[in-house]
């Protein structure tokens, strides 16, 4: 496994779980976004510093793979393994793997696409803070 361009440490919270005791499939969603926000602190993008400057990240598309499930307080890696660029499409490439036995738990190809001041655009701030990951 190729080592991630970034990556977080998450717990579980037990209101996150169904009623098998599993997260329930929409907070992965949740994970993935937590972890791609900060990933854009990384870069120097502060997500709602953008929004009132006019420029918005929006998801396009996602897929999510999931495996194994997490439970109640399990410790997991949220992880953006690529970013690729489709025309005026980021594409992240992230994972959530469970700490305890390394186990992939979902993958997901997530689509962003970029408005400013509300049309689809292609900021050229996003391409300059993720030159190194393109």
């Amino acid at each position: 496994m190729a080592e991630p361009i970034f990556e977080n440490i998450l717990r579980v919270r037990d209101y996150e779980c169904d009623t098998q005791g599993h997260v329930n499939n929409a907070n992965y969603q949740h994970y993935f976004e937590v972890t791609r926000h900060d990933f854009l602190e990384k870069v120097g993008l502060n997500f709602y510093q953008l929004h009132l400057k006019g420029i918005d990240a929006v998801v396009s598309r996602v897929e999510i793979r999931y495996k194994v499930p997490l439970i109640g307080m399990d410790q997991f890696r949220c992880t953006v393994t690529s970013i690729e660029k489709s025309g005026v499409k980021y594409i992240f490439h992230q994972e959530i793997i469970r700490l305890s036995d390394n186990a992939i738990c979902a993958k997901a190809k997530i689509e962003v696409v970029n408005l400013v001041n509300g049309k689809l655009s292609n900021p050229d701030l996003f391409d300059k803070a993720f030159k190194d990951y393109l």
